[in-house]
């Protein structure tokens, strides 16, 4: 695919146009089909598979080794749709709560409801009996699948069917004889209402198009172009088929993008029930996976492992880092240890499909510290929270958002929606960045998160970056704890490597050695492990819950 010049007006460099004060993609635009035609994220996704079709398993259960093939794989689904639509009365436009584990029935679940015009809505299956109430009262499922040890948190009144029951199993079969009538289905319908991860309050309902994933599907698909194309100008052979682990839950957004993209690229991806950093180890060898999607928490973790050193890893080409941002120290010193896996970062939220930014080939994933470029379609603002001014090159300010990624809304939560996005269709991240003359992107902290010190700024990604150096740190979370005299006190909380017997002295020194005076932590608490959600964002607000109720005495 051809690069495309900028437009008159757009630097070439960094992608900004001074008259609009936007960002635009300079990546080569991938190609969408028209608005107009009827699709869903399913048709398309089976549509890009070249015929015939890939001889490689579709899915793999890591646990017990299970393969599906692709023509297996998309039988099951086509069969399972033409079951929800016959015996279930399945119609375009519900919605379809499913709560499971990672488990192989999952995609085809979750590509059949989408195949018949259904919004798939997938939950997480660690959530309370009160959190399924408020996400059935948001999405107003019509009916719920959920695994047989979920099924009895759900609300009475919502029509379930227990995954892997008899029921079930009849309806998996019942479209070999009834298949779905076809139907036309408008890209910009709901294809999935995905719960946002709640970090700084209560998940809210995000409806995710057709459309939405179809484009995210394209972008993926010229990115693999670019990769491919600049091997071949290298004389290199191009990469291997891929053989994606997703130790990422299916409910998330992370895990969710990244399966679809795995099946709209003919690949297999090898689900993992819940993440294990030994089981994902073993999983990297056994299967000779070639890319991981993780948090960054996975790359620490890695650096520190004795058993990561012994493990055959020869096959592992590229971590896909998201979630949270990745700190420059923690890129270069894994770097060091893995020289011949490249670390791919991203950036995406929820609300975007998962998509916004990404480093694409070898030379931009050096760019260590930034989550890439903007991708194909997408346009940004940096925009500064006081006064509202969109600001240029290598000014800090709030992302905005624009691009057919971006959601349609929040479901059932209009006040929402209309605060997030406004009538142009910019999309307020809420995360405080800047772009660089390249035009690469760098997170510097949500801004809801920022530690208010004095009247200063403090952004707790950048402390725990820090922390995370140090050889007898396994792991560290940092909040603002209130305080009366100085609004907030930075505050850490440290898991310790095994056998270590550093002070909360130290860790201090060791930050302070390296921050200016108003950013220094001042005080800190030894735990056994940081809360964080499914996808590795750190539980701010149960950390600071824990301290506020622990009550130390002020350091």
């Amino acid at each position: 695919m051809a690069e495309q010049p900028p437009p008159g007006g757009i630097d070439p460099r960094s992608g900004f146009c001074a008259a609009t004060r936007t960002f635009h993609s300079l990546r080569p635009s991938s190609t969408l089909p028209p608005d107009s035609l009827p699709a869903t994220a399913t048709a398309y996704a089976f549509s890009t598979l070249r015929s015939p079709l890939p001889d490689r398993p579709a899915l793999v259960d890591a646990a017990t080794g299970i393969a599906v093939s692709y023509p297996s794989f998309l039988a099951a689904v086509r069969s399972l749709a033409g079951g929800l639509w016959s015996a279930l009365g399945v119609r375009p436009g519900d919605i379809a709560l499913v709560v499971a584990p990672s488990r192989l029935d999952v995609p085809v679940l979750d590509l059949a409801l989408m195949s018949v015009g259904a919004a798939v809505s997938p939950a997480n299956p660690a959530s309370t009996a009160e959190e399924f109430a408020h996400m059935v009262a948001l999405a107003r499922p019509v009916v719920a699948f959920a695994a047989p040890e979920v099924a009895a948190k759900l609300p009475r009144g919502l029509r379930c069917v227990v995954i892997g029951s008899d029921e079930y199993k009849r309806l998996s079969s019942a479209g070999g004889a009834s298949p779905p009538p076809p139907v036309a289905v408008k890209q910009s319908d709901t294809a999935a209402v995905l719960y946002s991860s709640g970090t700084t309050g209560r998940v809210k309902a995000v409806a995710v198009s057709h459309r939405n994933l179809i484009a995210l599907i394209c972008t993926h698909r010229a990115n693999r172009e670019k990769v491919e194309k600049e091997a071949a100008e290298a004389g290199e052979e191009p990469p291997p088929p891929t053989v994606t682990l997703l130790p990422l839950p299916l409910f998330h957004v992370f895990g969710f993008m990244m399966l679809l993209r795995s099946v709209a690229m003919g690949e297999t991806a090898i689900l993992m029930e819940r993440f294990d950093f030994g089981a994902a180890l073993r999983a990297v060898e056994r299967y000779r996976v070639t890319l991981l999607p993780a948090a960054p928490p996975v790359l620490v973790a890695m650096i520190k492992s004795e058993e990561a050193r012994r493990r055959d890893l020869s096959s592992l080409l590229v971590i896909g880092i998201g979630g949270a941002p990745l700190g420059r120290e923690v890129a270069e010193r894994f770097a060091a240890i893995f020289p011949d896996i490249e670390l791919v970062q991203g950036y995406g939220l929820t609300e975007s499909s998962g998509s916004v930014a990404a480093t694409v080939g070898p030379e931009e994933s050096k760019a260590y510290g930034s989550v890439g470029k903007l991708s194909s379609h997408m346009e940004a603002k940096i925009v500064d929270p006081t006064t509202g001014e969109a600001l240029g090159p290598g000014q800090r300010g709030e992302l905005w958002v624009r691009g057919p990624v971006i959601m349609k809304g929040y479901v059932g939560d209009d006040e929402a929606t209309a605060a997030t996005m406004d009538s142009e269709g910019w999309l307020k991240t809420g995360d405080l960045c800047y772009f660089n003359e390249d035009g690469f992107l760098y997170i510097v902290d949500r801004l809801k998160e920022l530690i208010k010190y004095k009247g200063y700024q403090v952004p707790p990604a950048e402390l725990e970056h820090i922390l995370n150096s140090h050889s007898d740190i396994m792991d560290a979370a940092v909040i603002p704890y209130p305080d009366e005299d100085v609004g907030q006190l930075p505050m850490a909380f440290i898991v310790r490597k095994p056998g270590s017997n550093l002070t909360e002295q130290q860790v201090m020194d060791y930050v302070a050695k390296q921050v200016a005076p108003y950013k220094k932590v001042r005080r800190v608490a030894f735990v056994s492990a940081i809360p964080k959600s499914p996808a590795g964002k750190i539980l701010r607000r149960e950390l600071v819950q824990q301290a506020v109720s622990m009550g130390a005495s002020k350091l």
